[in-house]
């Protein structure tokens, strides 16, 4: 792309590449693959910046930053892209770019005034020149004139003044455009799109001023796009599409859009493309046949000599255009308009690379911003006859009249179910030996089931197709789960419901299983008789009038125990795991739903809300309510709280490195903590997150700053919590701390040798202070001072510097 965006002539050849490069970069996923060197702007062309910038964005609000070395690299590398754009946003794509984005764009200053403002000072040369240059009776030889005598700065007007002469009636000489244009590097043919577009939005507010009628200004204005577009073929039409919709700031800009598409010329390609071909060409082992270039370019475009700016066939070059318009469509809320292009597409996107990752980015990107009819819409680009696994009962809910209405507690459970079937790796494979890592591969792991769709039986073996087979997504695991996601970012209810209903459904999943399994709820065990609260035995509260009551014994999961070859034990693990991914895939607005709910069931179980229980009781409470679901579920010990914490470690093992930075709130939910029981499960909720936040020193420091006031909370100074425990109790916590912050300053596994780094031992120096004297003795070794801390006795900066 660097070497052949300033080569004179080679549009077709460039035109190819930089499709290419669009669709490469709207594909990535990690998107810091594409460049790494931060040195220097960037050598993309002015529309695979804008394209970056727009997947970015799409890739951080959809799926969040992955690693910790992204979000420190980002600010650098969006400085890289912007370095050489004059692009600036409209505010109303910009309330939906991920907030990182956002801020960095905000500050950037709109110069198309100023590039207004040059048009008019250089509009008389830019005639005078097109005049001599495109009048009908011009020279051929007048060619070589311009392009040897016309400043370089004017050149980028050459299209702009072309279209005035259009504009004011006047017929142009379409040969000598042409031979001027193939003589351009494919970079000044852009930057002509661009420069055009903003003079004929410009030309249309002055008409408009001067009492010429709107209809009549964009009539003439799509006459002489066509030209340039159908009748000569001289601009290729996905850079005008693209520089038109970066304009929606401007009222006219998208209905020139709407109108270019609705173009029978247009039309006419499309219905050939798609006549032409199978959607699922990419299953076909031999090389597609390709359109004759006649046919595919049109009589102008075909001849060698003629070198076309644009890549063979228009249509398949707009395949990655018709979602950016929908896009922008929606932000400018027009939905009724955005409903009405798909209706008119839905044929063409069918035969999108990606149409699977469009629909499930569109739903998470517009999440709470889209009607339900545009819903509908948006999934049919998956069209009828689709493999996707969707179901049983989703289209019965997204059909329904009263769609408003939260689908029942067993429609939930049977799509956690489906994911336990089809995308948790096994429990005889050797990952699943330990259960709290199988949460952790399940995106990663890739097995081979076949499934059976509502629309019948379809046999798929992942490991005996070649990756490109797959189209999208690229294994079968992983297009169950996001079908899952789909079919929740689809549900036109609260967010708050569905995962009200999803948490409660995990709470109970032990009585929800035996009881489905037996008949009956469960008797006698350990869980009746011993004292210990369990979630068949009730261990939360029941929920008031105002929030729905969907408790285990309101769900009919028939047959889940036989259907699935686990025993009730093992399966209720794999549903704990298998929500807490579901979950890590929705929006960041599920997961701070997902706090709330976790805190409030946590806060209202009846033997931690009873404040007359005696502490040893209590303590004895959390350690059978916090053991690993695996070994308590063996003796039907689960509790609704270890469930729900079990739920949460789940769901952090699954998020990405930015959407970690929430994961506080449920915490600050928790909070003011009263008690050494409620402590202990703050710090065993927030406990297994510490190892992945060793490598990210800002997150891990806010981490630990909070455990430190969390148990200020129970052993502050000034703490209310009755009666007082001695500090000798939670010894344990105290051996945490203390493995948490050498685990830091190893960066891995503690060792003998593992020393607390300086930034840490300071950080605890300060939040101890809040302490009791008693239980800031036990944390002593954690402070900077070296006459209590051996630490600090041997660090080589305090040793220099001990004031």
């Amino acid at each position: 792309i660097s070497m052949i965006k300033v080569k004179r002539g080679e549009h077709r050849l460039f035109r190819l590449a930089e499709n290419l490069c669009m669709n490469l970069i709207l594909s990535l996923r990690d998107f810091f693959l594409v460049k790494k060197e931060l040195k220097g702007p960037t050598e993309f062309t002015e529309t695979l910046n804008r394209i970056t910038i727009i997947s970015l964005a799409i890739t951080m609000k959809t799926r969040g930053i992955a690693e910790v070395e992204h979000i420190i690299h980002l600010q650098p590398l969006l400085e890289q892209i912007m370095a050489t754009s004059q692009h600036t946003w409209s505010e109303k794509t910009l309330r939906y770019f991920p907030p990182l984005i956002r801020d960095f764009l905000m500050g950037r200053m709109d110069k198309r005034g100023q590039a207004i403002q040059a048009w008019q000072q250089a509009e008389t040369t830019v005639i005078n020149q097109c005049n001599q240059l495109l009048s009908p009776s011009a020279e051929p030889t007048y060619v070589m004139t311009y392009l040897s005598h016309s400043f370089p700065q004017h050149r980028q007007y050459l299209c702009a003044g072309a279209w005035m002469l259009m504009n004011g009636h006047l017929e142009i000489n379409s040969a000598n455009l042409a031979r001027v244009l193939r003589e351009f590097s494919p970079e000044e043919v852009t930057a002509n799109i661009y420069t055009m577009v903003d003079v004929l939005l410009h030309h249309i507010q002055l008409e408009l001023q001067r009492g010429h009628q709107i209809q009549d200004l964009l009539s003439k204005a799509i006459t002489n796009l066509a030209f340039f577009i159908w009748t000569h073929e001289l601009l290729p039409l996905d850079i005008l599409l693209l520089a038109l919709i970066d304009r929606d700031d401007d009222p006219y800009a998208l209905r020139l859009v709407i109108n270019l598409l609705e173009r029978p010329e247009l039309q006419q390609r499309i219905k050939a493309f798609c006549t032409s071909r199978s959607p699922e060409h990419w299953l076909k082992n031999q090389p597609p046949k390709r359109v004759e270039l006649q046919k595919a370019l049109g009589n102008h475009l075909s001849g060698k000599e003629r070198y076309p700016p644009f890549f063979d066939d228009i249509a398949a070059r707009l395949l990655l255009v018709i979602p950016l318009i929908i896009y922008r469509l929606i932000e400018n809320d027009a939905t009724d308009i955005a409903d009405r292009v798909l209706a008119v597409y839905s044929t063409f996107l069918a035969f999108h690379p990606l149409r699977f990752t469009f629909v499930r980015d569109i739903l998470a990107y517009f999440y709470g911003h889209l009607p339900s009819k545009l819903i509908v819409r948006i999934l049919n680009v998956l069209g009828v006859s689709t493999k996707t696994p969707f179901s049983e009962s989703f289209a019965q809910y997204l059909a329904s009249s009263n769609s408003s209405i939260c689908p029942p507690p067993e429609y939930f459970a049977n799509l956690l179910f489906g994911l336990v079937n089809n995308v948790i790796p096994p429990l005889s494979c050797k990952s699943k030996s330990n259960p709290s890592d199988a949460a952790g591969s399940t995106a990663r792991t890739t097995y081979n089931k076949p499934y059976t769709s509502s629309a019948g039986g379809i046999s798929n073996s992942d490991g005996q197709r070649a990756f490109y087979q797959n189209q999208d997504p690229g294994s079968y695991t992983q297009l169950v789960l996001e079908t899952a996601a789909i079919e929740i970012l689809s549900l036109c209810v609260p967010a708050s419901q569905i995962v009200s209903s999803l948490v409660q459904i995990i709470a109970h999943v032990q009585a929800m299983l035996i009881q489905s399994n037996s008949g009956h709820g469960m008797s006698g065990g350990l869980g009746q008789n011993s004292g210990v609260p369990t979630s068949s035995g009730g261990g939360v509260e029941p929920v008031g009038a105002n929030r729905p009551n969907t408790t285990a014994s309101g769900i009919n999961a028939s047959n889940f125990v036989s259907r699935s070859g686990y025993s009730c034990q093992q399966l209720s693990v794999l549903m704990i795991q298998a929500c807490g991914l579901l979950l890590a895939q929705l929006p960041p607005e599920f997961h701070t739903l997902l706090y709330a709910e976790a805190a409030r069931i946590i806060k209202d179980c009846w033997w931690l809300a009873d404040s007359s229980r005696p502490v040893k009781e209590l303590d004895s409470a959390v350690g059978y309510a916090l053991l690993d679901p695996t070994w308590a579920s063996q003796d039907n010990t689960s509790t609704a709280i270890g469930n729900i914490v079990a739920l949460l470690h789940s769901f952090f093992s699954n998020l990405p490195h930015e959407w970690l930075e929430s994961t506080h709130t449920v915490i600050k939910h928790l909070r003011p903590v009263n008690s050494v029981a409620m402590l202990r499960i703050a710090f065993r909720i927030l406990g297994p997150l510490l190892p992945r936040l060793a490598f990210a020193r800002p997150l891990f420091m806010k981490t630990l700053a909070l455990l430190f006031n969390v148990l200020g909370d129970v052993f502050g100074k000034n703490s209310q919590a009755s009666p007082p425990v001695e500090a000798s109790e939670i010894a344990d916590i105290i051996d945490f701390l203390h493995h948490a912050v050498m685990y830091e300053g190893q960066g891995g596994p503690v060792q003998s040798t593992s020393k607390p780094k300086l930034e840490i031992l300071t950080l605890c120096g300060k939040v101890m202070e809040i302490l009791r004297p008693d239980v800031q003795h036990l944390l002593s070794h954690l402070k900077t001072d070296p006459n209590s801390s051996v630490y600090a006795a041997t660090h080589p900066k305090l040793v220099q510097n001990p004031s």
